[in-house]
């Protein structure tokens, strides 16, 4: 079935994609520069539209092996081995997988993204499962998730086999995506492409002539939760599309962008942004070989376009100022930077010759860099910035799929998570009067449509078809909103005042000595307000610099407190910091890297 047959079959569908479109070009926000968003109706009809019409294009660059240069993969091969493995998994006896939760589990891959848009495409429901996981967890997201088939790289093999024996969960089919050789019962994703292929051949029409739900669940992502169990969040082909169309409107993706995959393509952010953005927009993938590969296939593909979180900006903003010191050329860095802002207004950019060691870190063709997941140093954008990339925050959660605002690719504003974007609603719920913040919400088809088999959790915060994000912050008069800290985390004195954990811990990890650290509510003292107390994962290296090695925990407090009674005198005295303790040992942490603020062992040190 062609998209033109697709669209007739699915007209009403059609139309709202049609409407979305018509919507953003009638917005009347100066910010929404770019007005070139096709409309597709669901995922398959986006993967259909795309292939064609950017068939010989490339799509993918992968690596066979580390010591090999990267291939290319274009459109029409990427749609030939989709469509071949869909119809695999619908024709192949013995299956029975029409409309079952299938999960996928490893590394970034060109099969993990084909497997995806195969499974989205007509078969059913796509389970993206986190590697990281423990057995524990693992097999409570199988479990809650229903996985019946699960596709899995074979350095994860043997775990889930005994996953699967042990017969707590719903798991019966596994299938090796990057090994032929495999144990007896294994089916291999190159075996499955070969038998959907000849079925193709035959006539088999079942899964390129499927008609896929636009608004019903055709993904289930379970959330890291940094305070309990995961819950599974059941999103949408509209809820993925909305996005696709809307969030280009503020940053221009062009046709021969390289987008660098590195983030865990498991994770909405990079699923969405970094795979089926690029994908939409013709666009190229470059996967990454991973984290320590990082600096070298930045070089060997030279991409255009990285998405990123903080941790992973800050090792390279580290590495870049480590090095210039090391050579002693830090300085020459500093004065280069500073004078450029003043010629590049008279039209003369002195970075590309003066720091061009500095910028083919990144590849040497980089041209946008966008952070998301957490909170950024603002001083690190503005150092992006300054190298002449275009540096951008969003915000996101997996509960919006995942873009909730973006700032845009011209002034962007490092303090700001974003602006809002075209077609959605926005509102600040229960705004406290003096300062605007209160609660962030979200309307639009981008919102999830709720958790899975969990309707009290759903109620709590879908209401009135906002989503409410649980984050607080507040949104200024050109749509741009800040956020100060998660609603459940805030710290209340016994004088009604709101005390941020995540403005205290920002504010910390501007001194050099402070790897990261964890901020909440202590024991007061008899008489006093709220205690606020700050526990500190220490940078070992720093610390030794100035006490040499193996200093007890008492100097290392005292060299805190020095920094700390400075952060302190620009506080109020209901935000000070009154109690620290020091931490070598990383804090316990979800699988997004997130401190999980409720495990008691994180505050043991104090």
């Amino acid at each position: 079935m062609n998209h033109v047959e697709y669209e007739k079959i699915k007209a009403a569908e059609w139309q709202q994609a049609l409407d979305t479109i018509a919507a953003i070009n009638a917005s009347t926000d100066p910010l929404v520069r770019y007005k070139t968003s096709r409309p597709v109706i669901d995922i398959k009809h986006m993967w259909e539209t795309s292939a064609e019409k950017y068939a010989d294009s490339v799509a993918f660059h992968v690596k066979d092996a580390s010591d090999q240069p990267y291939r290319t993969i274009t459109y029409k091969e990427a749609k030939a081995d989709s469509d071949a493995l869909g119809t695999a998994l619908l024709c192949e006896p013995g299956l029975d997988l029409k409309g079952k939760h299938i999960g996928i589990m490893g590394e970034n891959s060109y099969q993990w993204e084909m497997t995806y848009m195969a499974v989205i495409g007509g078969v059913g429901v796509v389970v993206p499962v986190d590697k990281e996981l423990g057995e524990e967890e693992l097999t409570y997201v199988l479990k809650a998730g229903k996985v019946e088939a699960l596709f899995v790289s074979k350095r994860y093999l043997k775990k889930m086999m005994n996953i699967m024996a042990g017969g707590e969960t719903s798991l019966r089919l596994l299938i090796c995506m990057n090994a032929e050789e495999v144990p007896e019962g294994i089916l291999t994703w190159k075996g499955l492409i070969e038998k959907g292929k000849a079925y193709l051949a035959e006539g088999r029409t079942e899964f390129v002539d499927a008609v896929v739900e636009r608004d019903t669940m055709s993904v289930l992502l379970f959330t890291s939760g940094t305070t309990g169990l995961a819950k599974g969040v059941m999103i949408s082909h509209g809820n993925l599309v909305t996005n696709l169309m809307v969030s280009p409107t503020l940053m221009n993706v062009q046709e021969d962008d390289i987008f660098f995959s590195v983030l865990p393509v498991h994770h909405t952010y990079e699923c969405t942004c970094g795979f089926l953005m690029p994908l939409y927009k013709g666009a190229s993938i470059a996967i990454c070989e991973g984290l320590k590969y990082i600096v070298k296939n930045l070089g060997e593909v030279k991409p255009t376009l990285f998405l990123g979180v903080p941790l992973l900006f800050e090792t390279l903003y580290k590495r870049i100022w480590g090095t210039a010191k090391k050579t002693g050329k830090d300085g020459l860095m500093r004065t280069v930077l500073k004078v450029n802002k003043v010629t590049k207004k008279i039209g003369l950019d002195l970075v590309p010759k003066l720091l061009k060691s500095v910028t083919d870190v990144f590849g040497g063709r980089m041209r946008v860099m966008i952070c998301g997941g957490a909170a950024i140093d603002p001083a690190i954008l503005n150092f992006l910035g300054d190298l002449g990339f275009i540096a951008l925050q969003g915000y996101g959660l997996t509960e919006c799929a995942p873009l909730a605002t973006l700032n845009p690719d011209i002034d962007p504003i490092p303090t700001s998570c974003g602006h809002v974007m075209p077609t959605m609603e926005y509102k600040i719920d229960h705004a406290d009067p003096e300062t605007g913040i209160g609660e962030i919400c979200v309307k639009g088809g981008n919102v999830m449509l709720g958790y899975y088999e969990n309707p009290e959790a759903t109620a709590e915060v879908l209401k009135d078809g906002f989503y409410h994000t649980g984050d607080l912050g507040y949104m200024d008069d050109k749509g741009f909103i800040y956020i100060t800290g998660r609603k459940k985390n805030v710290i209340i004195t016994k004088n009604g005042k709101n005390v941020f954990p995540e403005e205290l811990e920002y504010l910390l990890s501007l001194i050099p000595y402070v790897d990261e650290s964890l901020v909440y509510e202590g024991e007061a003292s008899s008489g006093e307000d709220t205690t606020i107390v700050a526990v500190i994962r220490i940078n070992e290296e720093a610390v030794a610099e100035v006490l040499g090695e193996d200093p007890v925990d008492e100097q290392i407090k005292a060299l805190l407190w020095k920094e700390i009674d400075k952060t302190n005198e620009g506080l109020p005295m209901y935000k000070k910091i009154k109690k620290i303790g020091v931490r070598h040992a990383e804090f316990e942490k979800t699988s997004s890297k997130k401190i999980r603020r409720n495990v008691l062992a994180n505050r043991d040190c104090v």
